[in-house]
C-alpha cells in the first residue's frame, strides 16, 4: 500500500526541491513557511490527485452495487460480507457518510457501460441495422473520467436532470394520429439528444457553480425542457407537503415539515426578507434600513432564534401581520419569472427570481391573479430592452431587469440570490461618464462587491457579450449566465426541444 509520502510526492509543489513529508503533521509544518500562492496551488494539485482516486473509487463502487444486487440474494458481494447493500459495505471500508456511499454507488452505476440497459424497444418497423443509442449521459461520464466533474458535481446534474421521458405511440403532433414505430425512436434519440445537450452545457458551468447550484439548474432545465412533466413532478411535491410535531428524549417540543414549491419559496423570501443582514446582504443606504439592520446585526440571538422568533411572530398576526414592524423595509413577495413569446404566448415553465426555481405555468396565473405582473422586454440571451436610464442609481424597474438577466451574483462560484445583491456599474460614474444603462450593470452579492471595489478587481463587457472579471494580476473569468437562464430565453444553440411525457 502507498506511505504518505508516496501520495505526497504525487503533489509537485509541496515535494519541490527535494522536501520529504512523511506525515500530515510533516505536511502542515512546510505548507506553514510557504507563500499563499503555493498553499493555494498545493490544494490545487491535491484536489486533481484525488479526483484521480475518487474515478478507482466510484469504478469500484459500480462494481460492488452490481454484485451485490438484490437478484443475487445472500450470495451476492455485499451480503456474503455481512452488509445489506453494496452503499453499507462501500461506508464501512471507505468511512465515509451513508449519504456519501449512495452517491458512489449511484455514479458508479452510471459509469458502467451496459448498452442493454441504455436501449429501448423500438417496436415492429425499424430497421435491425440501427445503431444501439448513445447514452444522454455520456457527456458526464466524459467529464468525470478526464476529471473535469468530481463524482459529486456528476450525481447532483444526472439526478437534477433525470432521464428523458418516454415517448408513446400517442405524442407527437397534435394533428397526427400517433407515432409509428421508427417515428417514436427518433424522437426518443431527440429527447436524449436534447438531455446529452443540456449535461454537455452544465459541465461547463461546474467550476463557477456549487454542487447544490448545480443541481437546482439541472433540474430547472429538466423543466423547461419537459414541461409536461415538469406539472407532474410539482404535483407530486405538492402531495408530499407534511408538518408534524413531536417531542424528543428530552421532553421538548420539535417539529418536521417537507415543504410544497410555493411553500419553499414563500417561507426561504420571508426569512431572507427578515434576516438578510445577518446572511449578508446587500448594504442599505436609507438611514432607517441601515439603523435596522445594524441593529439586527447586534442582536445578541443566533440567526436560528431569530428565525424562530420571526416564524412566531408570523404564526401570531396571521393575515393582520404588520409587515413594517416584522420585516422591517423589505416585505416578503415571491417574484416569478416567465417568458413571452413575440406572439404573447406565456411559457408553460417559469421560474423564481431567487434561487431559480421552476414553477409550472398553471401556478404562475394563480400568482398573477393575486400579484399583476412588471413587463420587461429582453432579448434571446435575457439582455433586457429599452430600460437605460441617466441616473447615478438603478431605477427599481432596472433593478428586477438585472435580476430577469442575471439570476444572482454574476461572480465565479456564488450562490447568492437576487436579492442579496448590489447593482454594480462596471463603468465608473465620475471616471468613465457611465450611464446607469442595463447593459452597463451587474448584480454582485455584498461581499463580491466589496472583494471588487477593495481588490483591486475590476469588470468588462463587450457590447451585450458576456461579463469579464479581470484579477489584478492579470488573470480573466468569463461571467456567464446561469444555464437554467439560457434554457429560459432560448439562448443555446441549437434551441433545445421540448417534449411530451408518456401518458
Amino acid at each position: 500500500m502507498a506511505t504518505f509520502t508516496d501520495v505526497a510526492a504525487l503533489i509537485p509543489t509541496l515535494c519541490g526541491g527535494g522536501v520529504v513529508v512523511d506525515d500530515a503533521a510533516a505536511a502542515q509544518g512546510v505548507l506553514m513557511l510557504m507563500p499563499d500562492a503555493d498553499v493555494v496551488a498545493i490544494l490545487r494539485e491535491a484536489a486533481s490527485v484525488a479526483k484521480q482516486l475518487e474515478q478507482i473509487q466510484v469504478a469500484a463502487s459500480g462494481v460492488i452495487a452490481v454484485r451485490s444486487s438484490r437478484e443475487r440474494g445472500h450470495s451476492g458481494l455485499s451480503q456474503s460480507r455481512g452488509h445489506r447493500s453494496a452503499a453499507s459495505l462501500i461506508q464501512d471500508v471507505t468511512g465515509s457518510t451513508k449519504a456519501d456511499a449512495n452517491r458512489k454507488v449511484r455514479v458508479g452505476e452510471a459509469l458502467l457501460d451496459n448498452e442493454l440497459e441504455e436501449q429501448l424497444p423500438i417496436g415492429e418497423g425499424v430497421p435491425e441495422s440501427r445503431p444501439a443509442p448513445r447514452a444522454w449521459h455520456q457527456p458526464l461520464r466524459d467529464a468525470l473520467r478526464d476529471g473535469r466533474v468530481t463524482s459529486a458535481q456528476f450525481d447532483a446534474i444526472k439526478r437534477g436532470l433525470g432521464d428523458p421521458p418516454l415517448i408513446d405511440a400517442n405524442s407527437g403532433d397534435e394533428s397526427s394520429d400517433g407515432l409509428d414505430a421508427a417515428a417514436r425512436a427518433d424522437a426518443q434519440d431527440a429527447a436524449r439528444a436534447a438531455w446529452s445537450q443540456a449535461a454537455e452545457q452544465l459541465v461547463g458551468e461546474v467550476s463557477e457553480r456549487t454542487v447544490e447550484e448545480l443541481w437546482q439548474a439541472a433540474r430547472t432545465v429538466r423543466d423547461l425542457l419537459d414541461p409536461e412533466g415538469a406539472e407532474a413532478r410539482y404535483l407530486a411535491r405538492f402531495d408530499d407537503r407534511s408538518f408534524r410535531t413531536y417531542r424528543g428524549q428530552d421532553g421538548q417540543k420539535r417539529a418536521s415539515m417537507v415543504f410544497e414549491d410555493d411553500g419553499d419559496l414563500f417561507v426561504e423570501t420571508m426569512m431572507a426578507a427578515a434576516l438578510r443582514p445577518r446572511r449578508g446582504g446587500p448594504r442599505f443606504v436609507d438611514p432607517d434600513e441601515k439603523a435596522q439592520a445594524a441593529s439586527l446585526a447586534d442582536d445578541p440571538r443566533t440567526t436560528d432564534q431569530l428565525a424562530y422568533d420571526l416564524l412566531m411572530d408570523v404564526i401570531r398576526s396571521g393575515a393582520l401581520a404588520d409587515a413594517e414592524s416584522v420585516f422591517g423595509a423589505r416585505q416578503p413577495g415571491v417574484r416569478l419569472v416567465q417568458v413571452i413569446d413575440a406572439d404573447g404566448a406565456p411559457a408553460t415553465v417559469a421560474h423564481s427570481e431567487d434561487g431559480l426555481v421552476s414553477i409550472p405555468g398553471a401556478a404562475v396565473a394563480q400568482h398573477i391573479c393575486d400579484s399583476g405582473t412588471v413587463p420587461v422586454a429582453v432579448d434571446s440571451c435575457g439582455n433586457p430592452l429599452d430600460v437605460g436610464r441617466e441616473h447615478r442609481l438603478f431605477t427599481p424597474k432596472q433593478r428586477i431587469a438585472l435580476a430577469i438577466r442575471d439570476g444572482g451574483c454574476r461572480w465565479r462560484g456564488c450562490d447568492r440570490p437576487s436579492s442579496y445583491c448590489e447593482a454594480h456599474h462596471i463603468d465608473e460614474w465620475h471616471r468613465d461618464q457611465g450611464r446607469t444603462d442595463i447593459d452597463r450593470g451587474i448584480l454582485l452579492c455584498r461581499y463580491h462587491h466589496m472583494t471588487l471595489h477593495h481588490g483591486g478587481w475590476w469588470i468588462t463587457r463587450d457590447g451585450t457579450g458576456d461579463f469579464v472579471l479581470h484579477h489584478p494580476s492579470g488573470e480573466t473569468f468569463p461571467m456567464r449566465p446561469r444555464a437554467a437562464l439560457s434554457y429560459a430565453w432560448g439562448g443555446i444553440d441549437p434551441p433545445p426541444k421540448r417534449f411530451r411525457p408518456a401518458a
